[in-house]
Parts: C-alpha cells; sequence; structure tokens
C-alpha cells in the first residue's frame, strides 16, 4: 500500500470515530533533507502517526506542532532548519543540512473539500493530478493550506482562489503535469506575498505479469510493498488463481493473443514476460510491441532467448524501430549478482522504478550532485 493510501485510509477511520485529526505536508525544501516537498503524515488527537515527513528526526516536533494546530484550529507553516547543528528541537549534528517548511491543516470533517477529502479525489483519479498547496512563509499571514488539484483534462476541484492569481497557477499546473514534476511560485498580488507549491502526482505503476508461476508470486508480492498495482495473466488456470495469489493483483486467465483484452494500458503500465514458455511470451511480445504507450517490457530469460524472439518476429514481417527496442529489456533487471527468486524480482523492480525516473541505476556514491534534483525546488517569482 503506497504511503498516501494509508494516510487516507487512517483518515476514513479517525472520520467515522470523529477523533481528530491534523495533515501535515512538506511544501518546500531549501537544501537537502531525508523527504522531498509533498511527504505527508496523518496525526491524530491521541499522539497517533502515519506517514514520515523525514527519516524520524522531525516526528517528534512535528507531534506536538500537529496537536498545538489541532487545539488552535488554525493552520501553522513551521520551519525546521536541519543545518543549525545547535538546534536542541530536532537534535544536533543531522548532517541534512535543509530548510524544512512543513504545513500544518487541522482537518474538519464537515468540509467536503478539506484537504484528505481533496486528496481522495486524487487517488481515484487514473491519470496524473496537480495538488495545489497554498502557504506563506510569512507565518504571521494566513496559511490557506491545501485547496483545490486540477486533473489532466483542467478540471478542477475544491475552493478556487480570484481569477488572475488562479489562471497563473492553472498554467504552472497544466506545464507540471506535462513535465511530469513539481513546481514552486512565490506571487506578489498587491502588495502580499503568497507561496504555492504544485505537486505532481503520478498515478500508481501498474506491472503486468505474464507468467503465474512461483517466480511470480514474489515479484507480486514485492510490488505490492511498493504500491503498485499488479496484475497476473497465464493461460493455466492451475497457475493463474486467486488461491495463489492472495495480495490486491488481478488474476486473469487467458490465451496469449488475447492478454490486452481486459487490461487498460497507460503510459505507466509496465510488462514482464516470464511465463517460461517461449511461444506464450512471443505471443504476447508482438502485441506489445504495438502499444507505443507502453514504457517498459522485460523479458526473463537468456539474451539467446531474446535473439530467437527477434529473429522470429522478423521473419513474421514485425520491423522494431529502436524507439521500440529500447523499451525492451532483455534479459530483465539490474546487474546485482541475483541469483533467488526474490533477488531477481528486487532487480527487475528496480529497473523498471529507475526506467520510469530516468535515473541512470548506480550507486548513490558516484553521484556529484545533491541525491534529490533541486533544480525545481525554485521559488520563482510572478507579479500579478
Amino acid at each position: 500500500m503506497r504511503e498516501l493510501d494509508a494516510i487516507l485510509a487512517e483518515y476514513e477511520h479517525l472520520k467515522k470515530a470523529e477523533t481528530g485529526g491534523v495533515l501535515v505536508t512538506v511544501v518546500h525544501v531549501q537544501g537537502s533533507s531525508y523527504r522531498k516537498a509533498g511527504a505527508r503524515m496523518l496525526v491524530d488527537e491521541f499522539g497517533s502517526i502515519t506517514g514520515a515527513i523525514s527519516g524520524g528526526c522531525l516526528e517528534g516536533d512535528a507531534l506536538r506542532k500537529a496537536l498545538h494546530a489541532m487545539h488552535q484550529q488554525k493552520n501553522k507553516l513551521v520551519s525546521y532548519d536541519t543545518s543549525d547543528e545547535d538546534d536542541a528541537v530536532i537534535g544536533a549534528q543531522l548532517g541534512c543540512n535543509g530548510i524544512i517548511q512543513v504545513l500544518f491543516e487541522p482537518l474538519d470533517y464537515e468540509d467536503e473539500c478539506n484537504p484528505c477529502e481533496l486528496l481522495k479525489n486524487v487517488i481515484s483519479q487514473k491519470n496524473s493530478v496537480a495538488i495545489v498547496v497554498q502557504f506563506n512563509l510569512n507565518k504571521l499571514k494566513s496559511q490557506k493550506g491545501t485547496k483545490f488539484v486540477i486533473s489532466e483534462n483542467s478540471e478542477v476541484t475544491g475552493e478556487i482562489p480570484k481569477k488572475a492569481l488562479f489562471d497563473h497557477i492553472l498554467g504552472k499546473a497544466q506545464l507540471s503535469l506535462k513535465k511530469e514534476q513539481n513546481d514552486f511560485a512565490e506571487y506578489l498580488i498587491g502588495g502580499e506575498t503568497q507561496h504555492i507549491f504544485i505537486q505532481n502526482y503520478q498515478p500508481p505503476v501498474k506491472l503486468i505479469i505474464v507468467g503465474a508461476g512461483n517466480d511470480a508470486r514474489i515479484l507480486v508480492q514485492q510490488a505490492d510493498l511498493l504500491g503498485w498495482d499488479t496484475i497476473v495473466t497465464d493461460g493455466r488456470p492451475t497457475h493463474a488463481n486467486k488461491s495463489r495469489f492472495t495480495t490486491s493483483c488481478q488474476v486473469i486467465v487467458s490465451k496469449p493473443e488475447s492478454t490486452l483484452e481486459n487490461i487498460e494500458i497507460d503510459h505507466r503500465s509496465c510488462f514482464v514476460l516470464m511465463s517460461h514458455n517461449y511461444h506464450y511470451d512471443l505471443a504476447v511480445l508482438k502485441l506489445l510491441v504495438a502499444r507505443e504507450e507502453i514504457p517498459y517490457i522485460g523479458i526473463l530469460g537468456p539474451k539467446k532467448k531474446y535473439g530467437r524472439m527477434l529473429d522470429d518476429l522478423a521473419i513474421e514481417g514485425f520491423k522494431l524501430n529502436p524507439k521500440v527496442l529500447n523499451k525492451i529489456y532483455a534479459p530483465v533487471g539490474l546487474e546485482i549478482g541475483a541469483e533467488t527468486p526474490a533477488e531477481i524480482s528486487l532487480s527487475i523492480l528496480a529497473e523498471i522504478q529507475s526506467v520510469l525516473t530516468g535515473t541512470s541505476a548506480r550507486s548513490l556514491r558516484e553521484k556529484s550532485s545533491p541525491i534529490h534534483d533541486k533544480k525545481h525546488g525554485h521559488l520563482e517569482q510572478v507579479q500579478i
């Protein structure tokens, strides 16, 4: 289960029990931090926490700040400077060297557009959504908070600000969705300052596993830990059944040529062919190479098998251009010395993550720049 799903599941529990809660969100980071902007946690009136905004160094003080915001029923912005080694509040010598802006929003269960209700709308959608959070670095000013969300077709849910500001935000949100990255801005409106965080929310990765062997069961279990949506398809009902796949994954019994008939494909649909049946995998591959939106096709087995597949495709008249060939990963997985099914699953999932995020998958110690990309964290100034 993804972190946001867990937060919203706990929100539903608190709402039903009429237990007070506060949504805590990282809205901006300057420098380094364990979590980026968009990290969230939910705090209830008894001090229980769901989710995280750091690696543990901020949660203790954030809990106290959340309870204080709940008591006042007022949004609050708190700055944490982890570069200050003399800061006794969050602990000395953390080594993060960042300034983290954290927004606290007490939840009004009577408000149909409170932050968690808006986030429920977000996770219910199959496409990307821009989550707009309004805050102010001047702590004395009003902290508006999570007010509205914008879908890919520019449909808006929530409380829309004044037209001049909204038009600018809408343009930035559309660009954020197109580039698949977060955005920030500082607006100057009639002498007043308003800061905006636009979070680009991506739906879960959809992992389609062709083959229902024992190794597929392990791959499903590990993908489930990542919060990915998983589908297993196989032609054998003795293998493709819910008694063998007990997680939330979808199980489909299908002939190879009918594999895609009951699967909705999008730009986050990744396939792994691991049926251990050459002709079954080849029949499915014929379907996949025609779908441009698929970003990743992994094929289990040696290079010799993949070479044979390409030869057979060529004989049948399939002409694969470089764009198609570049998204086929055969043999599947990163080179990490994997031997066991669990290790092989790890290498596959890590490779998919690397492909979807456009990263190199090399060791972080070889990275000369900061771990997290900082070029999209700048508060661009806009005067209206």
